[in-house]
């Protein structure tokens, strides 16, 4: 009997023989002889004070927070009356993370708050490290004797139920100022029996999950987390030699971030730096960053079969512990493309409801293998995506990950396509997402929903891995779809590495689609896509200076787009080919310009004529045309607001142009009053590129000015700011600029 002797008023009748220690038994025969054992009454004897605790590592460094909260939880202990709980506190988080050594540490500088000593149960050892719905019973009745003996008990007084057991504990440890630490607690239940009785005693439970229930009986959580940059640092530098983390600091702040900040991780690192292989921190660097096989390179050669120690194995508790439907979508998480996302990419990628997922989430949470960041998103770290991943591998169907893959991909093409038409319903676009937004709920549409630029800034580099996922799946027509919608951000925001990546997926998607397309229509929309991002990706090459691969590009374009016969494509392509033509030959530029007002008039695209006008204004002015640019660009600036639904973005970016040209003019005052404008215009709508193209110009025209110093410096320290927040190269001149103002 076990747990079942904790219930009051049952009764027993046993037929097997052996040792009952209740108060009497029946049987309807009796064979042989019977007797009666009664046992002595439990020795009192001399006082032993228990120092159980293993000994903290040699070296340890970090947590100072979570040592301080154990602090404020148990040093009011002191003032306890006899007969009130002890106080409990909880250290929970994913396994490996380092909540045993924390709690070694804790006791080991604690002692003189327990002066009738510290006692230890690792319950996880006396299961065996088994999976959560084992009856917990066996490991707390073992745990309860050692408990027993620790504190003097003869093991021939020990009894035989865990409710005897655990009132002679009670009795043991009253009027005594105890520690019991648990280790490897998964069930609340196991706690309970481990409670002491003696007044200022505490309880210090190490679990892998964070559990509600014990929290409700009063427990304090105090969450273990991986370690951050510091913490990491810190650790490295403390085994390694503080002198080798700065002679190779990036190299050592890359080996925290692939470890994820987890201590088991990081401690194979440090034996792997100081072992015999000669590695650096950079050698051992480079091989890490190949995800492959990362999780094999974080671990040691066991000297005894089967005591592997490496990250897979320290993950291995926490996994084990999942129930079914929960252990699937950390699985399959594992295959999602990126490590932060919501809750509806999680019911996509582990084919759940969304409710369904958000009650996984949280068991995942509680396991701290998933992590709730501050804005309804989970964050998985990337050593504990690559262990979920290899779980998957093993135990998921053959296709999953394709699968898994496809969802979230299509999941993403339908929310960035809904972002991109609620910014702006009448770009062009070439490639038919009919079909597939037919019917969707919209979130940019709802009442209180995201707004669509800053959820696309947010989502970006989730976006940006979610299109290389579907790249490297051969999906192609999904991530030719996905990358023409995601473009409209770059046209806010000029991430132009990302911009320039995201573009090259989507035309290698499009010729591979082309090529395998098994309908004309298909051939068609892939060959349009292609001619579309080939003069889109023409953009951020300028800005990168490079020129020739823009013309390749532009020339291709204007090859493909000419065979659809779409005018509307051909008029597009042929204003970004004057956007090049602008920096290498004006007049050939307002010629292109002047193609592309064409073909929009006569396809009837309103917006398009009037950006053509835009570009053709610049042009001019360019040339020094000065006053014919100056009615071009009022003309732009009148139809682009006259619009079914004005452009703003487009009109505030034509008031800048207008500003330059009165610069031009010598019309300074003029010049700056618009240009100022323009800037507050740009900024309102989020056309954060273009408005510090505006400070800039307002700059130059009141350096040229004289005696507006403030100005200027206020002009380029906002431009600035915008560019180095973009990457882009012209934030290092326009520091340049600034330093030498003094």
């Amino acid at each position: 009997m076990l747990l079942a002797d904790l219930e009051p008023g049952t009764t027993y009748n046993i037929t097997t023989g052996g040792v009952n220690n209740g108060p009497s038994f029946q049987v309807g025969h009796v064979h042989g002889g019977v007797n009666f054992t009664v046992p002595s009454a439990y020795p009192t004897g001399a006082t032993v004070k228990p120092d159980q605790v293993p000994a903290p590592p040699v070296r340890y460094s970090n947590r100072v927070a979570e040592l301080a909260r154990l602090n404020s939880v148990f040093m009011s202990t002191a003032g306890h009356c006899e007969g009130e709980e002890p106080d409990v506190a909880m250290l929970w988080g994913v396994s490996g993370v380092g909540k045993r050594a924390l709690a070694c540490k804790w006791a080991a500088g604690a002692k003189a708050l327990f002066p009738g000593g510290q006692l230890y149960v690792d319950l996880g050892g006396l299961r065996g490290r088994s999976v959560i719905g084992i009856s917990p019973g066996t490991d707390v009745s073992e745990g309860l004797a050692s408990c027993l003996r620790g504190l003097g008990v003869a093991d021939v007084c020990i009894p035989d139920s865990v409710a005897e057991r655990s009132a002679l504990l009670r009795s043991r440890s009253a009027g005594r100022r105890v520690l019991v630490v648990l280790d490897g607690v998964t069930q609340a239940a196991q706690v309970r029996p481990f409670l002491p009785k003696g007044p200022g005693s505490g309880v210090l439970v190490i679990s892998p999950l964070d559990l509600g229930e014990l929290v409700a009986d009063g427990a304090r959580p105090i969450p273990v987390k991986p370690l951050d940059m510091a913490g990491g640092l810190e650790l490295l530098a403390d085994r390694c030699g503080a002198q080798a983390v700065e002679r190779e600091r990036a190299a050592a702040e890359r080996l925290v971030q692939l470890c994820g900040g987890l201590p088991v991780a990081l401690q194979i690192v440090v034996a792997r730096l100081l072992g015999g292989e000669g590695l650096d921190m950079a050698s051992l660097a480079v091989e890490l960053e190949d995800e492959a096989g990362r999780l094999a390179e974080l671990s040691l050669p066991a000297l005894v079969p089967g005591e592997e120690y490496s990250v897979s194995t320290a993950l291995g508790p926490s996994y084990r512990l999942l129930p079914p439907d929960a252990a699937r979508l950390y699985r399959r998480l594992g295959w999602a493309p990126y490590g932060l996302f919501d809750a509806g990419v999680a019911a996509v990628a582990g084919s759940f409801d969304i409710r369904t997922v958000k009650r996984l989430l949280r068991t995942l949470v509680g396991a701290g293998l998933v992590e709730k960041t501050g804005d309804d998103r989970y964050r998985m770290h990337d050593l504990i995506r690559l262990h979920a991943r290899a779980c998957a591998a093993q135990e998921e169907p053959a296709g999953e990950e394709k699968a898994v893959v496809e969802r979230v991909v299509t999941h993403y093409v339908a929310l960035v396509a809904l972002a991109d038409r609620a910014i702006r319903e009448d770009r062009l676009r070439c490639a038919d997402l009919s079909s597939l937004l037919s019917g969707a709920d919209d979130p940019f549409s709802a009442v209180g929903g995201p707004a669509p630029l800053p959820w696309l800034d947010a989502e970006h580099p989730a976006i940006l891995a979610v299109l290389r996922a579907a790249a490297g799946h051969g999906l192609h027509v999904r991530t030719y779809q996905l990358s023409e919608a995601f473009t409209v951000l770059f046209l806010h925001r000029r991430y132009l590495a990302a911009w320039k990546e995201s573009l090259q997926l989507g035309i290698d998607a499009a010729v591979a689609a082309a090529a395998s397309a098994e309908t004309a229509g298909a051939v068609a929309e892939a060959t349009a896509v292609e001619a579309r991002l080939l003069s889109l990706r023409s953009r951020p090459l300028l800005d990168l200076d490079e020129n020739d691969l823009a013309l390749q590009h532009l020339e291709t374009a204007v090859a493909r787009a000419d065979t659809t016969g779409d005018l509307r494509l051909q008029a597009s392509v042929q204003e970004f080919f004057g956007r090049y033509l602008d920096r290498v030959d004006p007049r050939s530029a307002v010629d292109a310009y002047r193609r592309s007002l064409d073909l929009n008039t006569r396809s009837g695209e309103a917006r398009g004529a009037a950006i053509a006008s835009y570009f053709l204004g610049c042009a001019q002015d360019a040339l020094e045309d000065h006053a014919v640019a100056l009615t071009t660009l009022r003309e732009a600036r009148r139809d682009l607001l006259a619009l079914g639904k004005p452009d703003l973005r487009m009109a505030a970016r034509t008031m800048a142009a207008i500003g330059v040209v009165h610069g031009q003019l010598g019309e300074v005052e003029e010049a700056l009053r618009v240009l100022g404008k323009a800037a507050d215009d740009l900024h309102a709508v989020n056309g954060l590129h273009y408005e510090a193209q505006a400070l800039v110009d307002r700059a130059d025209i009141a350096e040229a000015a004289g005696d507006r110093s403030d100005l200027v410096r206020d002009c380029l320290t906002r431009a600035h700011a915008i560019y180095e927040h973009e990457g882009s190269p012209l934030a290092d001149e326009l520091r340049r600029r600034l330093d030498g103002m003094g």
